[in-house]
């Protein structure tokens, strides 16, 4: 017998779930997520399956974990502060492709360098500039560098790595390493995003890591991929960017070993995202043009997910413009109201109690911060320092830690940078109130429903009368944001064309018209045409009407709000690796390697040689990543052109995948 235990990392809930011979779930558990050190949150999960199972920790032959927190990181703008080396571009470009916003601020260094699209040298590398530039910015966590043609000839991107590294240490990210594709600004984007999650991944798996040893098992641990794979936790430390995704697509492989479905919607909601991703012919979608989320398009193979901010901790935000009134979610996740009373009931219910006396409603009712503790502050300014210093360790209302508009910008920044926590009313405080879960403290609930409904709309008139009728307005929000995610997937999902944007065509009045079934001289029918399965703990309470709404079948299964766990430990190791030959002259024949360009005068031993490479190259990561009995897949595309009369070679690529079950510990 050999049992697997999977755990899965989420904003709100950490999951553990044991698997015997990759065939019966047999025990799981959940446990919150302790941001604040994550190995308590892990630990107590894994724990409490091994008490439910009756299993020693030495009985564990395997470990694997999936995480969210990339994917919430992204999506909340979090990460630490990274600077970009940008190599044989314009200072101009970096306004382009989304670059600015990736850097959120933080420094770039535009120089001179880079190759051409033959691999070889355009400019030289401008060391010293690179040289001055390190010297003059401090507290960066992370480097990423990005090169012109980087992945035709990395030489530039790994002299100003090897330089970054001898001089500050920090880990440097080359975009290189993280595609092989052309679009230098599209790697440069991937490689800041990676070079912002290495803290934040390397402590949680580390911290993992810890809380394994610490428990007594002593077995390899996985971690999964976007395109819901395994990688040694080696690996992903090195390569955080490709854990983006990870849990989303830990659970559609998840849901397709619980439900054995051939072709589905897969919505998956969490403390802070609603990830929707389709299952054909019984395998998840992959996105051919790299994994998106929080609003930048990477480099990433990842499945093909649409995520949304959209959860149980979705901030609830009124909507006071209009005679009605109303709220809707998201994007941001924030603590429920009910989680941060059960967790400083004295200072919470105190300053709920006196928000309720007041005669007006106020701009922070309901509203906590408090600090997470060992994360960086390297590189805030003074206006941030003075509010930490404010708020100490302690639970405070921000009407009381807040004392001018612009400490509220210097708030912000502490949010988006994972140092501060801020709570707020959400679907799971609506939740608590209406019966539905009981897991914190409801009546902190019902005093922030409460609060939030004595906002008013734009007639002057309360949003509502009591605290259920503002939970089931919640709910009802939550069912409609949930439905047209799930409408815009099926919009761009279809085959054929519709001639509007998805987004467009799910809140068109005839499609909502449609769904409610309308008579008059028309009749208009609308439904989703495959069934959706639902996964997450909170499923259960959201998606029967989501169900209803689309007029569709909706599976929730045994297992639902552990799915993310379970696809952790029955995916498979997987490394795909690829390289390009090209033509520069006639009678030549270039292989486009880490190492550099290499030459052949024939175009089949040139393509021969590279995939002899990439062999060598995806076997050694899969065999790194602890895979055993390793099956190789080989796709060749060559491109050729007819020159008077005869067929002429242009480029050629080559993709070799190799895979396997990864290796469990043996006494």
């Amino acid at each position: 017998m050999v049992l697997s235990l999977g755990v899965d990392t989420g904003g709100t809930y950490t999951d553990a779930v044991l698997i015997r011979d990759e065939e019966t779930v047999i025990a799981s558990a959940k446990s919150l997520t302790t941001r604040t050190d994550l190995a308590i949150g892990v630990g107590k999960a894994i724990q409490a399956v091994l008490e439910k199972a009756a299993v020693a920790p030495a009985e564990i032959a395997m470990a694997s974990l999936s995480t969210t927190l990339a994917t919430n990181a992204l999506v909340e703008g979090q990460g630490g502060r990274v600077a970009l080396i940008y190599i044989g571009f314009r200072e101009a470009d970096l306004g382009k492709h989304g670059l600015h916003d990736a850097l959120k601020g933080d420094p770039a260094l535009v120089i001179p360098g880079g190759h051409n699209h033959a691999g070889g040298v355009a400019a030289e590398l401008d060391v010293d500039a690179l040289r001055a530039f390190l010297a003059a910015h401090h507290g960066i966590s992370g480097y990423a560098v990005a090169a012109q043609f980087a992945t035709r000839n990395p030489a530039h991107e790994l002299e100003v790595a090897r330089i970054i590294t001898e001089v500050t240490g920090a880990p440097v990210t080359c975009s290189h390493q993280l595609s092989s594709k052309l679009n230098g600004p599209k790697r440069a984007v991937t490689a800041v995003l990676n070079a912002r999650l290495i803290g934040m991944i390397d402590r949680l798996i580390g911290r993992a890591q810890d809380a394994l040893r610490n428990i007594g098992i002593d077995a390899p641990m996985m971690v999964v991929r976007g395109d819901g794979a395994l990688m040694s936790a080696e690996q992903a430390r090195e390569r955080p960017i490709e854990t983006i995704l990870s849990g989303p697509a830990a659970s559609i492989v998840g849901a397709r070993w619980l439900t054995n479905v051939d072709n589905a919607l897969v919505s998956d909601i969490g403390g802070t995202t609603t990830d929707i991703a389709v299952i054909r012919d019984g395998k998840p979608m992959i996105d051919p043009a790299g994994a998106q989320v929080g609003g930048f398009r990477t480099m990433v193979e990842a499945v093909a997910m649409r995520t949304h901010g959209l959860g149980g901790d979705s901030q609830v935000h009124p909507i006071s413009e209009g005679l009605t009134g109303g709220v809707t979610l998201g994007p941001r996740r924030v603590l429920p109201v009910s989680l941060i009373a059960a967790e400083a009931p004295e200072a919470v219910h105190a300053a709920l109690d006196e928000q309720l006396r007041m005669t007006a409603p106020g701009e922070h009712d309901t509203r906590f911060a408090r600090r997470v503790p060992n994360v960086p502050t390297d590189g805030i300014d003074a206006r941030a320092e003075t509010l930490l210093a404010r708020l100490g360790d302690a639970v405070l209302p921000l009407n009381k830690l807040l004392q001018s508009r612009l400490e509220s910008s210097a708030m912000t920044r502490l949010i988006d940078r994972g140092i501060v926590q801020v709570s707020g009313v959400t679907p799971s405080d609506a939740s608590h109130v209406l019966g539905r879960l009981d897991a914190w403290d409801t009546e902190a609930a019902r005093k922030g429903l409460e609060l939030f409904s004595r906002k008013r709309s734009g007639n002057g008139a309360r949003l509502a009368t009591s605290p259920e009728e503002m939970a089931q307005k919640i709910i009802d929000q939550m069912t409609e944001q949930t439905a047209l995610t799930l409408l815009e997937t099926a919009f761009a999902e279809e085959a054929e064309d519709f001639g509007l944007p998805p987004q467009t065509l799910a809140r068109h009045v005839l499609t909502q018209r449609a769904l409610a079934n309308h008579r008059g001289l028309l009749a208009l029918d609308a439904a989703l045409n495959v069934e959706v399965v639902g996964l997450g703990a909170s499923a259960p309470s959201y998606y029967p009407a989501v169900g209803e709404c689309l007029h569709c079948k909706m599976r929730l299964p045994e297992h639902a709000g552990v799915a993310n766990a379970v696809g952790a430990v029955v995916g498979r190791v997987t490394f795909r690796r690829s390289g390009t030959v090209t033509s520069p002259a006639e009678g030549k024949y270039r292989v486009h390697l880490e190492t550099g360009p290499e030459d052949y005068l024939d175009a089949d031993e040139a393509m021969t040689a590279l995939e002899a490479h990439l062999r060598d190259v995806s076997q050694d990561a899969a065999r790194t990543a602890g895979a055993t009995d390793i099956h190789f897949v080989t796709e060749r595309d060559i491109r050729s052109a007819q020159i008077e009369g005869q067929n002429v070679f242009v480029e050629g690529t080559i993709m070799v995948e190799a895979s396997g079950r990864p290796r469990v510990a043996v006494e």
